[in-house]
């Protein structure tokens, strides 16, 4: 509002007709409407307020940045909005002042805000030199989240070629660990006596086959943590899952886990790759055991919808705090004495590259669940064809990704 239009209807209020206040009236007001009709569409937040940090304006831009209404925002105090700012320190600088805020609330957004002392033009006549405050709010989450993105993939690269190496180099002495077996394979079957023989070749065949096994999870863990793209082919989750199961079986076995399965019927093929899905089901198994201990209950349900068909571990273990939720996929965290940190961050990555999503929840004491969603291989599309209200029908269509 033009402060010019103010001043004149003071100075010659007594003088005016009706008529001519009237006029006057009219035009602040239109010239308040017309400001007011500017700055809501910035993009940018804009709040104005007292000297007492009383809210006097505020623009639909900075109410949606903090979830309020326009109309019942204004008279609020500013504080409220600015909890960790000092406002009698930026009253009293008589500076501008430039800081970042985090706001959790109506979503979380990365904001960085401008304040600046409204100076009175009659300062030395009064002895309140303030009128108030001009607040220029900017909504900067998308550049810090990209930030962050490159931050967290320079964590992971680096990740991989750790992991790689570590490996590699347990490959290395797996195989020196087959040639002596065969080595001793040949001197016992040379000079033992039959029984003996009998027994060591029966251990040694044991010994070769958990080898093999330890290769065939090597080999696969470096196939998770290269980048790679899935080979995908169609495959029923709940046979995959099968597999997967029967193949960690003993290792669950021996903490007296119980796992009960509760598999929906006819779920939908999807487009997997079949190995890089089975690291991902080993890896949370394997994070339900170890976080349980032993003599715990795993429960794994599969079921869809018409965008995705999901597949849900669910333990009784003892859950973890609510503050370290937000940081389990983060390479290295872990909130095992043991754990690496890698598990999860490797399920995060195969399942995003499947197009995927992965919720984790957790309840203190509790137990934990971990809900792996997977694109369909064909996506339930609901079609309303032109009719009236009353003859409306719904139509399922099949569409082919």
């Amino acid at each position: 509002m033009n402060p010019g239009i103010i001043d004149k209807l003071i100075d010659r209020l007594d003088k005016l007709e009706p008529e001519e206040i009237q006029s006057l009236v009219l035009k602040a007001v239109e010239e308040k409407g017309f400001l007011e009709r500017v700055f809501d569409v910035l993009r940018e937040g804009v709040i104005v307020t007292g000297a007492r940090g009383k809210i006097h304006y505020i623009n639909h831009t900075a109410c949606e940045f903090f979830g309020l209404e326009q109309k019942s925002a204004s008279g609020e105090s500013v504080l409220n909005l600015f909890p960790g700012i000092n406002w009698e320190e930026v009253v009293a600088s008589g500076d501008a002042v430039n800081r970042d805020l985090v706001v959790r609330y109506p979503e979380r957004r990365f904001l960085n805000f401008y304040i600046a002392p409204l100076a009175n033009q009659d300062a030395e006549e009064s002895d309140d030199d303030q009128l108030g405050l001009v607040i220029i709010l900017r909504d900067n989450t998308r550049h810090r989240e990209q930030q962050i993105q490159e931050i967290e993939s320079e964590k992971i690269e680096a990740v991989q070629s750790l992991a790689a190496g570590v490996a590699h180099e347990i490959g290395n002495p797996l195989n020196s660990l087959t040639i002596h077996l065969q080595v001793i394979e040949r001197k016992i079957k040379k000079n033992a006596d039959p029984e003996l023989a009998a027994e060591l070749l029966e251990s040694l065949e044991i010994t070769r086959s958990e080898i093999k096994r330890l290769d065939f999870i090597v080999e696969k863990f470096l196939n998770a943590v290269r980048p790679s793209r899935p080979e995908l082919e169609a495959t029923d989750l709940n046979e995959l899952l099968n597999e997967a199961l029967n193949f960690i079986g003993a290792e669950v076995a021996d903490r007296r886990i119980a796992i009960t399965l509760d598999f929906a019927e006819d779920v939908p093929l999807l487009k997997l790759d079949r190995d890089q899905m089975k690291q991902v089901f080993y890896n949370l198994v394997r994070n339900s055991a170890q976080a349980m201990g032993s003599d715990g209950n795993l429960t794994v349900r599969t079921g869809f919808n018409d965008d995705n068909a999901f597949v849900t571990f669910a333990d009784d273990g003892p859950g973890i705090p609510p503050d370290q939720v937000s940081r389990v996929f983060e390479p290295y965290y872990t909130t095992k004495k043991t754990g690496s940190g890698l598990g999860l961050m490797i399920v995060h990555r195969i399942v995003s590259e499947h197009g995927g999503e992965v919720q984790f929840q957790s309840r203190e004491g509790t137990g934990t669940e971990v809900t792996v969603f997977l694109p369909r291989a064909e996506r339930l599309v609901r079609v309303l064809p032109e009719h009236s209200e009353s003859e409306a029908t719904v139509i399922d269509v099949d569409v082919e990704e």
